[in-house]
């Protein structure tokens, strides 16, 4: 397998999960604050739409498809 065969099935993949579960939703740590001495540590929300699955879909799609000219 080349590397955009591999690239391409990653795609499908990520596609599929996310239009599965009707999106992503993922927190990461956020910038820690520090208020009268207290450390407050904050988390960052994030959300992958399911648009974004479907792009990642028909992109993976495309790429297995399309062969590439040869000169």
């Amino acid at each position: 397998m080349n590397t955009k065969s591999i690239v391409a099935v990653a795609l499908i993949a990520l596609g599929v999960v996310v239009l599965a579960y009707s999106g992503l939703s993922f927190k990461t740590p956020g910038k820690p604050v520090e208020f009268l001495g207290l450390r407050i540590e904050t988390t960052d929300s994030h959300f992958i739409p399911p648009a974004v699955g479907a792009l990642a879909l028909v992109g993976g799609i495309v790429l297995l498809l399309v062969n590439p000219k040869r000169a």
